[in-house]
């Protein structure tokens, strides 16, 4: 799985690419189906906060989006890979059943 790490009005830290790596071990079932992750971190200009949004490409050219939007950088990214492992483990049941 090629991961792709970018901000927006914010520059990711080596740590933050670290963590962000760390959390998305346990995506580690998906290597075989799962081709690409992009991960966009936007720095919100109003307020104080980020919007994490996720692009999984999987093999059979299927995309799907993941987004939330949190005031703490690590908690999002957190339950961002939450989001990630589940999307992930049910494209998986679907392409299974057919």
């Amino acid at each position: 799985m090629n991961l792709t790490v970018r901000g927006i009005n914010y520059v990711p830290s080596q740590e933050t690419k670290d963590f962000i790596d760390k959390k998305l071990q346990k995506l580690s079932f998906a290597d075989d189906y799962l081709h690409d992750l992009d991960i966009a971190i936007k720095r919100e200009s109003k307020g104080i906060g980020f919007h994490i949004d996720a692009i999984l490409h999987f093999k059979w050219k299927t995309e799907k989006i993941v987004s939330y939007d949190c005031y703490e950088l690590y908690e999002g990214i957190e339950l961002i890979a939450d989001k990630i492992q589940a999307v992930a483990k049910k494209e998986k049941e679907k392409v299974m059943e057919k």
